[in-house]
């Protein structure tokens, strides 16, 4: 459906010409929640926004095509609704194509909605959501990058370096999204956290030597490694407390192994952030990291797991490499 009618809109006391709006939706978001309230989103952007087009996946990490479309055809906003997974798929695009006049704006409907959390973004307030969409305040944030070549699970045939928005992990994170496959009833964070605690006893760990850009390496057994370029995961926990997607560094959070009860203290430690006092933990941030394991890992980015092609992980950090549509501060 698209929707054209003449109109104004004014940002920073500036009138500009009305945005053209690509609305992505994932009905598959949030374990079908995504597709629950496509409706709901649709009447909501009909009243808030002219120039708008929509569009729906059919398949995982079909947001990307979408997202290219839509860059092809010069929209101005590509709005993803969905959670963190539809959020990345859409920005890495976005980022890959090099325009710097397009944006991208987030509509909570997802999982973790982690990314958002960095903004404020209710995942039970869309109206709210929108109303920020529609007001049109653009923020420059960083963007990471994993630029060695790794295949995601949907699409095992395509190595290709990708950007993320929000976190990348390794080691308990990925065992956690693999356990949390099987669950029925459970949603959004409860089901991060239900799944995690049955694997805080079982996961065996995972070595890793950690080589930040500008300071000395680590080489450990390791409960959980991420790398992070906003503050929160896993639907909620904030695992780097001082990050946030502006200042132009990545926060690597290095979580020691230890045995299941002090595993269970670092989880409860980390829903308040409170888990960085923590002798078994070091959080690092720099501009890059060079990560190496025993054999190619497999490893989540924004909630998608991939697998790497080689022993070796390199993240780096793209400042203020994307606008995204946010509240003013």
């Amino acid at each position: 459906m698209v929707r054209e009618r003449a109109a104004d809109v004014r940002q920073d006391g500036e009138l500009l010409t009305a945005r053209r709006h690509f609305v992505v939706f994932n009905p598959a978001s949030g374990r079908g929640r995504g597709g629950k309230r496509i409706n709901a989103y649709r009447a909501l952007l009909d009243e808030a926004l002219d120039h708008v087009t929509y569009g729906a996946t059919t398949r995982p990490g079909e947001e990307r095509d979408l997202a290219e479309r839509a860059v092809e055809e010069g929209y101005d906003v590509v709005v993803a609704v969905g959670g963190d997974g539809t959020w990345s798929n859409v920005a890495d695009r976005l980022v890959a194509s090099e325009r710097d006049d397009v944006m991208l704006g987030i509509l909570p409907s997802g999982t973790g909605n982690d990314f958002g959390r960095n903004f404020g973004f209710d995942p039970r307030n869309p109206a709210e959501a929108v109303r920020v969409l529609a007001e049109g305040h653009t923020r420059a944030i960083d963007v990471g990058r994993v630029g060695t070549l790794s295949a995601s699970e949907h699409d095992p045939d395509r190595w290709e370096t990708r950007n993320f928005l929000n976190v990348v992990g390794f080691g308990f994170d990925v065992a956690v999204i693999d356990a949390a496959k099987g669950a029925r009833f459970l949603r959004g964070e409860l089901l991060y956290k239900v799944t995690a605690l049955q694997q805080l006893f079982g996961f065996p760990g995972l070595h890793a030597r950690i080589e930040p850009g500008s300071s000395e390496a680590r080489e450990l057994d390791q409960l959980m490694l991420t790398v992070s370029n906003g503050r929160y995961f896993g639907g909620g926990f904030p695992i780097a407390p001082d990050a946030t997607v502006d200042d132009g560094r990545l926060h690597a959070c290095l979580i020691g192994d230890a045995s299941g009860f002090k595993r269970m203290k670092l989880f409860q430690a980390a829903e308040r952030g409170r888990h960085v006092r923590s002798p078994l933990v070091d959080v690092v941030d720099d501009t890059m990291f060079k990560l190496t394991f025993p054999e190619p890992p497999r490893f989540e980015m924004d909630g998608d797991v991939r697998t790497s092609e080689t022993e070796v992980v390199e993240v780096h950090s793209m400042p203020g490499a994307l606008r995204v549509l946010a509240p003013s501060a």
